[in-house]
């Protein structure tokens, strides 16, 4: 009869070592492979926000310039040679050419304006009202249009471009009834993320009309 060795058994299993040290680099490749993952997401999800920010500032410029540069030298009757563009720093109202409202066809009275003071940050809204109206103070009726430019928009104004000055030459007002022409351009400005300025320039396409 055989008797075998139990020293000479072959052991099969892992031992309680060998187990720990597996199971910590489980681990430790778990924890890379996430940080990877999650990495990779942030930067999806940043690229994405930037792109939609950009998109949707891209749409507020093409929206404002579609306005500004329609801007019509409206006068409320024949016999008067006053025109109706209303321009100060941080408000603007006139009439364009230009009617969202209507498909693109007829005219409409357009205010763009700026709830913030000095260099705080405040709502920039725009409101379309159809048809223009601006001998009557009946407001009722019509079609009238309401947008949000921007939320949480610092240090806004708005400057125009004088048209017979030889030089460039921005100013904070404009009165149209009174200088009875409109300006050559629009000037708005705003301040970044990072306390940069932000110029869009306008310039308006029917000025030439205006006497």
């Amino acid at each position: 009869m055989r008797v075998e060795n139990p020293k000479s058994k072959i052991q099969n299993g892992f031992t309680l070592i060998e187990v720990t040290i597996a199971m910590t680099l489980f681990a430790l490749m778990a924890m890379i492979l996430y940080g990877a993952f999650y990495l990779g997401h942030r930067a999806v999800d940043k690229a994405q926000i930037r792109s939609e920010e950009s998109q949707r500032l891209r749409s507020v410029v093409d929206l404002l310039a579609g306005y500004i540069r329609s801007a019509y030298p409206y006068r409320p009757s024949l016999k008067d040679p006053s025109i109706f563009f209303s321009g100060e720093e941080n408000r603007l109202t006139f009439v364009s050419a230009l009617s969202s409202g209507m498909g693109g066809r007829g005219m409409s009275e357009v205010s763009i304006s700026w709830g913030g003071e000095g260099d705080g940050s405040g709502l920039l809204t725009l409101v379309e009202k159809i048809p223009v109206r601006v001998e009557s103070e009946d407001d009722s009726g019509g079609y009238r249009n309401s947008v949000v430019l921007g939320q949480g928009v610092r240090g806004f104004r708005i400057e125009y471009l004088e048209p017979q000055s030889e030089e460039e030459r921005w100013v904070e007002q404009w009165d149209g009834r009174e200088r009875k022409l409109l300006p050559r351009a629009v000037r708005l400005k705003h301040r970044g993320e990072r306390g940069e300025e932000i110029q869009w320039v306008f310039p308006i396409m029917m000025s030439v009309l205006a006497p």
